[in-house]
């Protein structure tokens, strides 16, 4: 039971999807048509293209003129018409080619474009992220003790103990208190050095 193919295309699917209305004929593909105009359009830009077509039209030129009469192909009498229509015929596919040179590399630049702005915009949000974090560290930097802060602290508490401990030892035993070294020498004579 065969299908008509009129039948299988659908509107609503993506062209690649959709079945080809002549089967038996392969399509050429068509980024392989870009290339192919693009190498062309190219190979027309260089100066090697305009030297060849310029020997091209003086050794045509030279023989139709010099060229006996027999063997001639395009006359000088006429303004070799033969030539004036080739070059016509080359022009008329030239600029279609160039022009869909262009299009395809505005086709490229505009995706270069694209994704020149999104990484931009990456860049953007990560220096923004990075700043943030920055102000955060230096904030919690702020708020840290610093070494000399912590070593100040000690100190005091160190010497708030020693108090204490002479408040107490005084007021319990007085000579006991003499012998007894404080917590505070006893731990600077241990770490000195």
């Amino acid at each position: 039971m065969a299908r008509d193919n009129r039948n299988d295309v659908r509107l609503d699917s993506p062209k690649g999807l959709r079945t080809r209305v002549l089967p038996g004929r392969k399509r050429v593909s068509s980024d392989r048509f870009g290339r192919a105009t693009e190498s062309i359009a190219r190979g027309m830009g260089t100066p090697y293209f305009l030297i060849a077509l310029t020997l091209f039209c003086v050794v045509w030129m030279i023989y139709n003129t010099l060229a006996p009469e027999g063997i001639r192909f395009d006359s000088a009498a006429i303004g070799f018409t033969a030539l004036t229509l080739i070059l016509s015929l080359q022009a008329s596919y030239a600029a279609p080619l160039i022009l869909l040179a262009q299009n395809r590399q505005d086709d490229r630049d505009r995706v270069q474009f694209e994704q020149d702005r999104q990484r931009a915009e990456r860049n953007l949000a990560d220096t923004e992220y990075l700043a943030r974090e920055v102000v955060a560290l230096r904030i919690a930097i702020r708020d840290m003790a610093s070494k000399d802060f912590i070593r100040a602290e000690l100190r005091s508490l160190l010497d708030e103990l020693d108090r204490r401990d002479a408040d107490e030892g005084s007021a319990v035993d007085a000579p006991r208190t003499s012998s007894v070294p404080s917590r505070r020498d006893s731990r600077h004579d241990g770490h000195r050095g």
